[in-house]
């Protein structure tokens, strides 16, 4: 285990990570005590990030303020009522709730086993279901014509980076199914170009092999050695192992790259889809489409449950029943 002295130690001052209105912490010992030894706690012996423990930390702050505003003067004096009356009060979307309530659930475990509670009061609180979007996705003839549109552009200006960039983006993307984070902490060394393989560090820096195919070959190959060339030499690039770089050398920003895709598909017809996730989605569902099984495909995009991939399966069915109703007689 990495000892407490190879760690920065996090943020002392609470106030920092408190949101506003839980001012009465900084005067309540018993709170701010448990909240300084739970973020110890999330940060040696757990180790969350700093971000994450924040997180933490505001639901936290906020839930306790809430708590001392209600009559609870220490840990013991808050129930079960206390958080419902809380969660309810903030009036969150879904996906806000299940978060905040995990925050409580997991500080009240800890508490519990620390002696810090007589008995866990969030045990049974649950979270609310998230409600399920099925994602945006583009047809094979919407992709071609991306493809196609971008084949165009470069014919029309061979010298010019940008749409040799963006064509090799969307090939990649839409091949591998990676997300557009990954790609852009690609570097020419993560690339195998004879086993046509990418070496990706995804959520939770957990590295997988994912495969890639021969158009995005083609459209690396263009970008690496005239249009990637062409920006790094013009300004001295300075990551010289970065796979896609902007104008000015250095790695490619993702929300440039997402500007540059939403661009492309605000002028494509017969869709509202924008968002680099959108080639993950389409990569996804097509493959699905074409049979691919479906724990392939949750290690292909790195879903860590196979829930998260199982919402491809929806798609496809979704477009198949609405291929049904437009094209048989008796539908």
């Amino acid at each position: 285990m990495m000892s407490q002295q190879s760690r920065t130690a996090p943020e002392s001052n609470l106030a920092a990570t408190l949101p506003l209105g839980a001012e009465a912490l900084d005067r309540d010992r018993v709170f701010t005590r448990a909240l300084e030894s739970y973020s110890r706690y999330l940060h040696y012996e757990k180790f969350r990030s700093q971000q994450t423990i924040t997180a933490y930390l505001s639901d936290l702050g906020s839930f306790f303020a809430f708590a001392l505003r209600h009559g609870a003067e220490n840990l013991n004096e808050i129930n079960l009522q206390t958080a419902r009356s809380w969660l309810a009060s903030l009036h969150s979307a879904k996906s806000s709730t299940a978060r905040r309530t995990s925050s409580l659930k997991t500080f009240f475990a800890w508490a519990e086993d620390e002696g810090l509670v007589d008995a866990n009061p969030v045990l049974v609180l649950t979270s609310p279901k998230k409600d399920q979007f099925l994602p945006e996705v583009l047809s094979k003839k919407q992709m071609s014509a991306l493809i196609t549109r971008l084949e165009e552009l470069i014919a029309q200006n061979p010298s010019d980076p940008h749409p040799q960039r963006t064509l090799a983006v969307i090939e990649l993307l839409y091949s591998s199914g990676i997300r557009i984070s990954e790609l852009c902490s690609l570097n020419l060394s993560n690339i195998d170009r004879e086993q046509h393989t990418l070496r990706v560090i995804g959520k939770g820096n957990k590295e997988r092999i994912v495969p890639f195919g021969l158009p995005a070959l083609k459209a690396l190959n263009r970008w690496v050695s005239s249009g990637r060339r062409t920006w790094f030499k013009q300004n001295q690039g300075t990551v010289q192992d970065a796979l896609f770089i902007g104008p000015r050398g250095g790695r490619a920003n993702p929300r440039q790259i997402r500007k540059d895709l939403n661009d492309l598909l605000a002028a494509l017809p017969d869709t509202e889809a924008s968002g680099a996730h959108v080639f993950r989605h389409t990569a996804a569902t097509h493959m699905v489409d074409g049979g691919a099984d479906i724990r392939a495909v949750q290690e292909l995009l790195g879903h860590s449950t196979l829930a998260t991939t199982q919402i491809y399966t929806h798609v496809s069915v979704e477009r198949l029943a609405n291929t049904y109703q437009q094209a048989h007689p008796r539908a």
